[in-house]
């Protein structure tokens, strides 16, 4: 029996939503709006409702008593934020095993490029402020937004080679890898070994539950976020670095090899493809049924657990965590005193940080292991071209914003810095833009 499949209104509606999902670049134009709609609310007259509702707390009350009371700022900081680096620990594990990073030749020359975009920007902050408060803020010219980077790069389409893509991606990734090591040995407050203990304990049991194959995203998930996210908020330790630790005991491995895959699903489909189905009805026999869940096991065995979490979450982390990230840290008023804003260094070490530094480190430790023969140049990379990398490498804006919100407790410091993070990002992305857009055009010529 043959049905006609006629496309539904409300197909209309969502495959378009679907395929501004699946592009590359939409994440980055998503997070662009999200940054304008901040800056909106904070300089028109919503800002003070803008301000209010993420000073407003909320917690668990338990016999009389209010357990993990904090706003919504903080809620959105180190709750929602661990959604995404739990995404980001899940890629590292992934690259690692079976990615770019798992070739140590073509790994070597990311690498090298993202430890020399981390050490010149923290340098050059620490020039510009060698002490006081303002020296805290080292870590926040250090990050690149691996988000920002790919979306401006997407922009130039199939002129760009998927070598330089794949460079960048690499690089972005080492580059988080940096930030969470910053994030957990600096920027954490006093620590509650009692709780660290047991949030280690559970990471453990989390580990072991991977050795002895189980596969249930119910059991990480429980241990997860019960368990560790919560063990790790209260020792002080940043919650974040909780969920990293957690993705990388997942199980990246598959319980049935690709060969076998492949036979079991021929047999299902000849056997669904043998069974009589019900005359008239758009409904399928029990027997089919059967097969369609025997082709769902099989489908579930032959993934990683690891890999069908990182697809599943990237959507949600990609067009609402990090927006919502955006929309909460991105309000800066622009009604400041601009004299007050240079009487410390802090927004000029974290601009020139990120557009100095960022260029400097990536694309001068990278020329010196290529000229030194250490690392291989990836097909298509030429200086100019690792040049527009490097500056696309200086839009530091997701991890930039959140360094800056456990770097200073000071409003203004904070202002500072975000303001030093959107003139450099904006800067490096557009100089970025320009030299790779005409080093292609040149090279179509």
């Amino acid at each position: 029996m043959d049905h006609n499949y006629s496309q539904k209104p409300i197909d209309k509606i969502v495959q378009p939503v679907q395929r501004f999902i699946q592009q590359e670049k939409s994440g980055g134009l998503l997070l662009g709006i999200s940054v304008i709609v901040a800056l909106l609310l904070a300089n028109t007259p919503l800002s003070h409702t803008y301000h209010e509702i993420l000073e407003q707390s909320f917690g668990f009350q338990w016999n009389g008593n209010t357990y993990f009371e904090y706003n919504i700022h903080h809620w959105i900081n180190d709750g929602l934020m661990s959604v995404f680096f739990f995404v980001v620990g899940l890629e590292l594990k992934r690259e690692i095993i079976g990615g770019e990073l798992s070739n140590p030749k073509k790994a070597l020359l990311p690498i090298i490029a993202a430890v020399g975009g981390m050490l010149m920007p923290a340098l050059i902050y620490l020039l510009f402020n060698p002490s006081g408060e303002p020296h805290k803020g080292w870590g926040i010219p250090m990050a690149t937004d691996i988000a920002f980077a790919l979306g401006v790069l997407y922009l130039l389409g199939n002129r760009i080679s998927l070598a330089l893509k794949i460079f960048l991606t690499a690089l972005a990734i080492v580059d988080d890898l940096g930030a969470v090591l910053v994030i957990a040995f600096f920027y954490t407050a006093d620590i509650n070994m009692v709780y660290l203990m047991v949030g280690l304990a559970i990471l453990g049991m989390m580990y072991l539950g991977n050795r002895l194959g189980i596969r249930s995203i119910l059991f990480y998930a429980l241990l997860g976020i019960c368990g560790v996210w919560t063990a790790f908020l209260l020792s002080g330790v940043h919650a974040t670095i909780a969920a990293v630790l957690a993705a990388f005991t997942i199980p990246a491995d598959v319980k049935i090899p690709e060969n076998v895959f492949i036979s079991k699903i021929r047999v299902y489909l000849e056997r669904f493809k043998n069974i009589d189905p019900m005359e008239d009805t758009p409904t399928l026999t029990n027997e089919q049924l059967h097969v369609l869940e025997k082709v769902n096991e099989a489908t579930l065995a032959a993934t990683p657990p690891l890999q069908r979490l990182e697809h599943a979450m990237h959507p949600a982390v990609s067009f609402l965590i990090i927006p919502i990230f955006a929309v909460a840290n991105a309000g800066v008023s622009l009604d400041i005193d601009f004299g007050s804003l240079f009487d410390n260094n802090i927004a000029l070490g974290t601009a020139f940080g990120l557009v100095v530094g960022k260029v400097l480190g990536v694309v001068g430790f990278s020329y010196a292991f290529i000229r030194l023969k250490l690392a291989d140049v990836p097909e298509g990379m030429n200086f100019k071209n690792l040049l527009g990398l490097g500056f696309l490498a200086s839009i530091g804006f997701t991890m930039s914003l959140f360094i800056t919100s456990l770097a200073f407790s000071h409003e203004e410091y904070r202002t500072q810095a975000k303001i030093g993070i959107f003139a450099a990002s904006l800067i490096g992305g557009i100089i970025g833009y320009f030299i790779l857009n005409k080093n292609s055009q040149q090279a179509d010529q």
